[in-house]
C-alpha cells in the first residue's frame, strides 16, 4: 500500500469520524424534513471536500513535500560535525571510540565486552528542524544514531531518546526506536502516528524486506535523517524506511543531542564518516 503523504488512511477514516456525521448519528429533531436535508447537504460538502483533498496522487504528493522542504531549507547552511581527523567536538570512552582512515570508528571485543550501551555524543545540541546526513558501516552487532536526546549519564555516555537504528543483519536497520523509553515507535516500512493519548495508528507503505534490499550490508551506506517539528523521517540510500508524526505530550521531544551508539553484547565494529547537519526554525 502506498501512503499519501503525512495522512494515511488510518488518519482519514479518524477525520471522517469526527468531521463526517453520520446518518446514524444523534441529533436533533431527526424527525423534520430540513434537518435530514441539511444534514445530507453536510455529508456531501464534507465528502467533497475530503475528495479535492487527497486527490493527488502519492507521486504528486511527494513531489509538493520537496518543493516545500527545498523551499524551507533555503539559506539554511551546511555544518560539517566531524573534521576527519580528530573527536574534537565529541566526547565518550576513549578505549572504545577512535578515528580510523577519516571514519569515527568503534569497536568492541569478546574479551572486554560492554555491559551497556554506550555512545559517543557531539557536544552541542541540536534545536528546532535539521537535515542530518552520514555514511555508515558496520560488522556484527548493533549500533544507532539518537537525535533529539537526552545524556541521562555524563560519567558512563549513556543516552536516551529517538534513534534510528543499525544492525549488521538488517534486521533492524532503518527502524526508529526510542532508547530508554517507548522502544520501536515505527518499524522499516512503517508511517506511523503517535496521538497526545499515546494511542498509534499506522500504515504499511512497504515491506521490511523489500526495504532491506535498499541497504549493503558490510558496506558505507548513506543515512539521512530528515526532522521538521514533530514530522520525522529516516531514509537509507535515499530510500524511506520510516515516517513518524510524534504528538504525545511529555514524551515526544524538539531537541537534544546527537550521539552514535555502541550496543552491549557480541564484539562489533562500527564506522561514520561525513557526518553533515542543516538546521532552521
Amino acid at each position: 500500500m502506498v501512503a499519501t503523504g503525512f495522512f494515511p488512511m488510518p488518519h482519514i477514516h479518524r477525520f471522517l469520524r469526527l468531521n463526517c456525521p453520520s446518518r446514524h448519528s444523534p441529533a436533533r429533531n431527526t424527525t423534520s424534513r430540513p434537518h435530514l436535508m441539511s444534514s445530507t447537504v453536510n455529508r456531501v460538502l464534507c465528502f467533497l471536500t475530503l475528495a479535492a483533498t487527497f486527490a493527488a496522487s502519492p507521486a504528486n504528493a511527494q513531489d509538493s513535500e520537496k518543493a516545500v522542504l527545498a523551499k524551507t531549507m533555503q539559506g539554511a547552511k551546511t555544518v560539517t560535525l566531524f573534521d576527519g581527523k580528530t573527536l574534537d567536538g565529541w566526547r565518550g570512552r576513549e578505549d572504545l571510540w577512535s578515528v580510523d582512515d577519516g571514519a569515527i570508528h568503534g569497536q568492541t571485543t569478546d574479551e572486554a565486552p560492554i555491559k551497556q550501551n554506550t555512545f559517543l555524543i557531539l557536544d552541542r545540541p541540536v534545536k528546532g528542524s535539521f537535515e542530518l546526513t552520514l555514511q555508515f558501516k558496520m560488522i556484527g552487532g548493533n549500533s544507532g544514531i539518537q537525535y533529539r536526546s537526552k545524556v541521562l549519564d555524563e560519567e558512563k555516555f549513556i543516552v536516551g531518546g529517538y534513534q534510528a537504528d543499525i544492525d549488521a543483519t538488517n534486521r533492524f536497520a532503518g527502524i526508529l526506536y526510542e532508547e530508554k523509553g517507548r522502544g520501536i515507535l515505527a518499524t522499516r516500512g512503517q508511517q506511523t502516528t503517535i496521538w497526545a493519548t499515546g494511542e498509534k495508528t499506522t500504515e504499511q507503505f512497504a515491506t521490511a524486506e523489500e526495504l532491506a534490499n535498499s541497504i549493503h550490508l558490510g558496506e558505507w551506506n548513506d543515512y539521512r535523517i530528515l526532522v521538521r517539528d514533530n514530522h520525522l523521517e529516516q531514509f537509507i540510500n535515499e530510500t524511506l524506511m520510516i515516517r513518524l508524526v510524534d504528538q504525545q505530550p511529555g514524551k515526544k521531544a524538539d531537541s537534544g543531542v546527537i550521539a552514535l551508539q555502541l550496543h552491549q553484547g557480541p564484539a562489533m565494529k562500527v564506522w561514520f564518516k561525513n557526518i553533515q547537519i542543516r538546521e532552521w526554525k
